[in-house]
């Protein structure tokens, strides 16, 4: 049985997110995109190959008319304009036409890698996210957002460009590793801080259920966090407004994330980000010292990092300035004017944001003390 969620684009609709627990009723799915008669390219890195690869091909052959398996390394460090080179060459070699459809199997990195594939492979074709990490199922497969790095900075190519399904097995988040699973959380908070205090209650009220990784507590969880990206998507799709308060602890996350080479994962460098953020949302007097403390600390028990001791706070500032997300020279930076409800900020200064990135550095001086 499965839970089905309608994403709307320009007021109609434009693809449904599908919530369940096995693969099984993938070739259900594929049916409705006439599958039979489509050569299907399943695009994922070396660990979604290694874990549910030939399982996902095994299950499609027999319902296309071609499958074809396309893997490459896993790592942000791949999320490159040369990955997207080898994917079209592939493509090529196969003779892949504008009819055939590519499914992206994988975590966030294989989502917009595939996606910004898909969108300029002869101009466009069709594409699925199967999405198989908790950050890509909570947020980065919903919106249409694709694309790859450029030197290391984060995001810089890329299309928006809508899958024509987004299919959620949530039995697979009981796959990942403890460090992944708790990487994409960072992702889910974020979203009960920008727009929904009873959800990040209910978050905090169901912690040991997140922790023991209970199937109904982690769909429930998915599918609310799913609810609150597809309002704000929905509203914005383009991010001409609302929609950049999902940047809510990106923009000094993407930072430390380009700082420290790509050696932390995504949903670290947010949760840093997002302290960050509610410290300056607390010195402009929206959040009390309390609550701030609060956001905080509700990071510790999901493993997730509230300082760091290997960066150097002037650099961060300054690799803020090259954030995607600047607008005229100026950074377009999300603060809470409150739990459950962000804002978009313009005037933050550069010493306001230096004390902010000071406040989660730990120095070795710190150590000392």
């Amino acid at each position: 049985m499965a839970n089905r969620m309608t994403i709307n684009y320009e007021k109609k609709p434009c693809y449904d997110i599908v919530f369940t627990d096995s693969f099984d009723l993938l070739p259900d799915e594929l049916q409705a995109f006439d599958s039979e008669n489509r050569k299907v390219a399943v695009i994922m890195d070396s660990n979604t190959e290694r874990l549910f690869g030939n399982a996902v091909c095994d299950l499609l052959k027999g319902h296309c008319k071609e499958v074809m398996l396309h893997a490459f390394p896993a790592g942000e460090s791949n999320k490159t304009l040369d990955t997207v080179k080898d994917i079209y060459k592939a493509l090529i070699e196969a003779k892949f036409d504008r009819k055939d459809l590519l499914i992206a199997l994988g975590g966030g990195v294989v989502g917009d890698v595939t996606g910004y594939t898909a969108a300029t492979y002869l101009r466009g074709v069709d594409f699925i996210q199967i999405p198989t990490t908790l950050i890509a199922q909570s947020d980065s497969s919903i919106g249409g957002k694709t694309g790859v790095d450029f030197d290391g900075y984060k995001n810089m190519v890329g299309a928006f460009y809508m899958p024509k399904l987004v299919y959620m097995n949530i039995a697979v988040l009981k796959e990942l590793d403890d460090r992944q699973f708790y990487a994409g959380f960072a992702e889910v908070m974020k979203h009960g801080l920008i727009k929904d205090a009873m959800f990040y209650e209910w978050l905090l009220d169901n912690m040991y259920g997140i922790h023991d990784r209970e199937l109904e507590v982690l769909e429930e969880m998915v599918m609310r966090s799913c609810t609150i990206k597809k309002l704000v998507v929905e509203k914005d799709p383009k991010e001409q407004g609302d929609r950049a308060l999902l940047n809510f602890g990106h923009t000094i996350g993407h930072a430390i994330e380009k700082a420290m080479h790509f050696e932390m994962v995504h949903g670290e460098c947010i949760a840093l980000g997002m302290v960050a953020a509610a410290y300056i949302s607390w010195k402009h007097n929206w959040l009390s010292m309390e609550e701030y403390y609060e956001v905080r600390d509700m990071f510790v028990p999901f493993n997730l990092p509230i300082s760091i001791d290997s960066i150097d706070p002037e650099e961060i500032l300054q690799l803020t300035k090259s954030d995607k997300k600047m607008d005229g020279g100026q950074i377009k930076f999300v603060l809470l004017k409150k739990v459950g409800k962000a804002v978009i900020d313009k005037t933050i200064t550069d010493e306001e944001i230096l004390e902010a990135i000071r406040e989660i550095y730990f120095s070795d001086e710190d150590a000392k003390e």
